[in-house]
């Protein structure tokens, strides 16, 4: 049982629609079921969402199709929401056999399925994109945002070597609730966007630049060493994980 299904039950039982001792049951056969299931190559963590607001999440590196297809049957029997991340076109029809519903975001290397167990954040993310070439980053945050419950703006190709470019954007920066930057090359936009808003900003460095940009590690270092505070700062192309963090902050 997920949050809002929980919620819903005892809000049955407050209106009178439910009897106490039906909904004691519910929760007592919930209770008894297993908080994982073991398919032998994972178990899938079933109480996930209780604990951290959201469903298991399936990283799709390293798994074989059918592996993907497996727990994401289990996931999506349980009725939860569906994230696949790292996903190829391979694993998403294998998928499409135990979750027909299922769509795929090319783009963004993602499979998933929205189910009615996630709880809508409160405010909107916007996602920036300093170059064209950071957009898969970019759009592996903005898929996962939306899925994760939260209303989703983007912003693309408005890197420092124009620095007019966002500065031209700047009522759309100071509407967000939460902004996810993602940058390669020198990573300096979370810092020119971390000293104009009030918000919290999370940065993601890139694997986008030449010789020296260190597959995205010059990135990194730069916006760890930002000098605009309130920013934080995921792995290399993390764009999951920074949707992650923006979704938690939003449901606070």
């Amino acid at each position: 049982m997920n949050p809002a299904q929980l919620r819903a039950l005892l809000d049955e039982v407050a209106r009178g629609a439910l009897d106490p001792q039906a909904a004691e049951r519910t929760l007592l056969s919930e209770l008894r079921g297993r908080p994982f299931e073991d398919l032998g190559f994972a178990r899938v963590d079933h109480h996930r969402a209780i604990r951290n607001g959201f469903p298991e999440v399936i990283l799709g590196l390293g798994k074989t199709p059918a592996q993907i297809a497996a727990i994401a049957a289990e996931i999506v029997r349980r009725g939860s929401t569906l994230l696949v991340t790292r996903a190829t076109e391979a694993a998403y029809a294998e998928v499409r056999r135990a979750a027909p519903a299922a769509e795929y975001y090319a783009d963004a290397g993602i499979i998933a399925l929205r189910q009615r167990d996630v709880t809508p954040g409160k405010g909107r993310v916007l996602i920036v994109a300093a170059g064209t070439s950071d957009l898969p980053v970019a759009e592996e945050a903005l898929v996962t945002a939306r899925a994760m419950g939260n209303a989703v703006e983007r912003l693309t190709d408005v890197g420092v070597a124009g620095l007019h470019r966002v500065l031209a954007q700047h009522e759309a920066l100071l509407a967000a609730s939460v902004i996810i930057v993602v940058a390669g090359m020198d990573g300096a936009l979370p810092s020119v966007v971390g000293g104009l808003v009030r918000v919290p900003v999370i940065a993601v460095p890139t694997s986008v630049g030449y010789g020296a940009s260190f597959d995205g590690l010059a990135a990194l270092l730069a916006m760890l060493n930002s000098c605009a505070s309130g920013i934080a700062v995921m792995n290399i192309d993390n764009g999951f994980g920074a949707a992650a963090l923006a979704a938690r902050i939003l449901r606070v």
